[in-house]
């Protein structure tokens, strides 16, 4: 009896037929350029990046569940899969992560920087959507999963992985800054390193707690557009927590309208537009282009 196309003797689906199935799942219908993003999501093996099977699914409230086997039916699903469980430390969220990277926006050629990138599975994907003509640099200040990230990234020619805090250097001037630990304020250097056009996207959140993940664009001279994409929560970023601006974004969350937010402001007095300050630059509530 002849197999069915993208299936092997034993009637299991191909790994690149389940990769494309999954890559049309998790990223969203309504997106821009979805094709685009679909093909980059199907081109990556998340196996490489989460390691060998059976793998720990997070269910929520630091509690985990065993998959039955290292089938990559298993893998393949919009969950969160354990990198470093006793850390709490995760591969996040394909769907979450497909929204975020469609709001980048990420075009051929430009220039990326990603911090937190865990074992690389979503820098590949960034990598992918960029082209092999661009210039990928990525920061994991974990040492075990930087090494990691760096040997699973080593068959990219165009891609570095650094294993040190993206807050201890001067990050190189980039198109898109992808940012995967949370921050109560973004450092000026992140904000300095964004290019006319660039986008920065953040989780900007409370300590352990839920926040939102903040697009920021740089337009021109020092303006920038900003607006929150959804709802966000990660593991904090050393160095870019701090307890009293955690008290007051939480408060700012929890007097809601974050949907309003549409500028940030760096260098001066916040106004009655304010919804957020942070120590050095501000969330508004008006576009730059209407000051």
């Amino acid at each position: 009896m002849s197999k069915s196309p993208g299936r092997d003797g034993t009637g299991a689906a191909d790994a690149a037929t389940i990769r494309r199935f999954y890559a049309e799942i998790v990223v969203p219908i309504h997106v821009a350029d979805r094709d685009r993003l679909v093909n980059a999501f199907a081109a990556v093996p998340r196996e490489r990046y989460v390691g060998p099977g059976p793998w720990h699914v997070l269910l929520g409230d630091d509690r985990y569940v065993v998959t039955p086997s290292d089938d990559l039916a298993f893998l393949y699903q919009d969950q969160l899969v354990a990198l470093a469980k006793k850390r709490g430390i995760n591969n996040g969220s394909p769907s979450a992560h497909a929204l975020w990277l469609a709001a980048l926006a990420p075009r051929a050629g430009e220039t990326v920087v990603h911090v937190g990138c865990g074992t690389g599975y979503y820098t590949a994907v960034l990598r992918e959507l960029v082209g092999p003509s661009a210039t990928v640099v990525a920061y994991e200040v974990a040492a075990d999963l930087a090494d990691r990230a760096a040997a699973n990234l080593a068959h990219f020619g165009n891609v570095r992985v650094l294993a040190r805090s993206a807050l201890a250097t001067e990050l190189p001037a980039c198109d898109v800054l992808y940012v995967n630990a949370a921050v109560t304020d973004l450092p000026n250097g992140w904000l300095d390193a964004l290019r006319p056009g660039a986008r920065l996207m953040a989780p900007l959140t409370p300590k352990d707690a839920w926040g939102g993940m903040l697009l920021v664009t740089h337009r021109t001279a020092g303006s920038f557009d900003a607006r929150f994409v959804s709802r966000a929560m990660f593991i904090g970023c050393t160095g870019a927590v701090n307890e009293d601006s955690s008290t007051r974004l939480a408060a700012a969350f929890e007097a809601g309208n974050e949907d309003q937010v549409r500028g940030l402001r760096r260098g001066r007095t916040a106004d009655s537009t304010c919804w957020y300050a942070a120590a050095e630059w501000w969330l508004s509530t008006t576009p730059h282009r209407e000051l």
